[in-house]
């Protein structure tokens, strides 16, 4: 019922920057929240960045002052700038997005993944 595609994972250096986006489509009401999250295989999955339809913005203490969460909510759209990337931000990067689908139930997609990997 929802589908999330996200792009602009890849392979950069340390001290780079990538921007990712994740835009939603599908049967949706309304949408509240839309994040970022990221595993690797040592790891929970954990949080990353989340961003509210009025524009609040949580982070991960890891990533303050280097990651910002932005949407536009005309295209069901989030994205992460990346900047100053450091080997320990390697992780596969997922998008997630809660709210109400048009049956009214509750949302709670989250998309496939995208690798970031980040050399020294």
């Amino acid at each position: 019922q929802v589908q999330l595609v996200e792009s602009g994972g890849g392979l950069v250096q340390a001290g780079g920057s990538l921007r990712l986006s994740c835009a939603a489509s599908g049967s949706i009401l309304s949408i509240n929240v839309m994040g970022w999250y990221r595993q690797t295989p040592e790891k929970t999955r954990e949080l990353v960045a989340t961003i509210t339809g009025d524009g609040s913005t949580n982070y991960a203490d890891s990533v303050k002052g280097r990651f910002t969460i932005s949407r536009d909510n005309a295209k069901n759209t989030v994205l992460l700038q990346m900047n100053s990337l450091k080997p320990e931000d390697t992780a596969v990067y997922y998008c997630n997005v809660r709210g109400r689908l048009r049956s009214l139930n509750v949302m709670n997609s989250w998309g496939k993944g995208t690798l970031v990997t980040v050399s020294s």
